[in-house]
């Protein structure tokens, strides 16, 4: 990284309130994997194992094959031109979960990959992780019309999917991007306002609700807000719980 890469990174970190840097050696090296994944109860919430015999790319992969070219909504004839399944470390610690895809991520095939993407990558890196480390994936894999919001029923069809990324790849911790995001997972009709600033369980992990980049591109103000969510996660990746 040169000086001006360095000036943006730090730049951008106090954009967010970062209020000075740690010289821990601990956050030189890591890459993409801030603490060793500790045991867990392998088990779902709904009792059952949640234990799989291939390697959890080769599950998430299973996935994408079972989604195949999917027509189970009606998403699929209203404009969508690719499914938008999820990117990232198949064994990551960190999970972001988002809404749906917008126009970007439709053509490209991969989430978070506009103006509200390169944001959340910045988030990422503010927290000294790589977005490589991590995994990203949304609860619709397809576009909305319009990027209209989700309707509950493409919500209903589509996030058994997600559920099952969420068990493959059994993060340490869950960052819910936004009000959508947020009630799908914590089965909630609150806003992102009122959910953000506390610690979920949620299917083995802990759960971290946030605001979506797209908001803060919109309320740069909230970015505090963020950053205070990011120290959080930041701290349960580090920890051994």
């Amino acid at each position: 990284m040169d000086r001006e890469q360095i000036k943006e990174h730090l730049k951008f970190a106090a954009e967010l309130g970062v209020a000075g840097v740690s010289r821990d050696g601990a956050w030189r090296t890591r890459a993409g994997k801030v603490a060793p994944r500790q045991p867990r109860d392998d088990r779902r919430d709904d009792g059952h194992p949640a234990t799989f015999s291939r390697s959890s790319a080769e599950a998430l992969a299973a996935v994408r094959t079972e989604i195949g070219d999917c027509t189970r909504c009606k998403l699929h004839a209203m404009g969508r031109r690719q499914i938008v399944f999820g990117v990232g470390n198949p064994d990551a610690d960190l999970m972001f979960v988002g809404e749906a895809p917008g126009g970007d991520e439709d053509i490209q095939g991969i989430p978070f990959v506009g103006r509200a993407g390169q944001l959340l990558t910045k988030i990422i890196e503010a927290i000294g992780l790589k977005r490589e480390g991590v995994y990203i994936a949304n609860v619709i894999k397809c576009r909305p019309p319009g990027n209209r919001n989700p309707e509950q029923d493409e919500v209903e069809t589509c996030e058994p999917f997600l559920f099952q990324q969420i068990d493959i790849i059994k993060p340490k911790v869950i960052v819910a991007l936004g009000t959508f995001a947020a009630r799908t997972l914590l089965r909630t009709l609150d806003p992102i306002s009122r959910l953000r600033g506390r610690v979920y369980d949620y299917r083995g992990a802990k759960l971290i609700p946030t605001f979506h980049p797209a908001y803060l591109l919109r309320n740069p103000s909230s970015k505090r807000e963020v950053w205070e969510d990011m120290k959080v996660v930041r701290r349960l990746l580090q920890s051994e719980v």
